[in-house]
């Protein structure tokens, strides 16, 4: 089956850099002890996020499957952004993160036009026991 005819129940282009929640923490000080908190950049990018993004009148339950295309500004970042992705997708998309039992990130380049794909679709095989026996069709489409 063809990309285009796979039905995602979430589409949405989120514009800006993705960043990583986990690999560029920062400390600071909070009532004279330290605290690690997200980088500027991290928290730059929840921001727009929150921004943009439209969150479905009603959450996508059960299983799910969660495909991101990231394209970044240069050569240099990595798919580390996709935990932060998957965060800021609850309340947005579905309940909580754990829904998904499948998930791909792609890495792309575009220095002009740094952004995020996200698109989620309900799975529709029983995830119970695991997805690895699944032949990526009944997956991906």
């Amino acid at each position: 089956m063809l990309e285009d005819d796979v039905k995602w129940e979430f589409d949405q282009t989120i514009l800006g850099e993705a960043a990583s929640a986990k690999n560029q923490r920062r400390i600071v000080t909070v009532n004279g002890r330290p605290r690690l908190i997200k980088s500027k950049k991290a928290l730059d990018y929840c921001k727009a996020f929150a921004e943009q993004a439209d969150p479905l009148p009603d959450l996508l339950e059960g299983d799910l499957a969660v495909k991101l295309d990231v394209y970044y500004a240069s050569r240099r970042p990595d798919l580390a952004a996709m935990d932060l992705v998957m965060d800021l997708l609850q309340g947005v998309a579905y309940s909580n993160d754990r829904q998904v039992k499948a998930n791909q990130s792609l890495w792309n380049l575009d220095k002009e036009n740094p952004r995020v794909r996200i698109r989620v679709r309900q799975l529709k095989v029983d995830c119970s026991t695991g997805t690895s026996s699944y032949p990526r069709s009944k997956i991906w489409g």
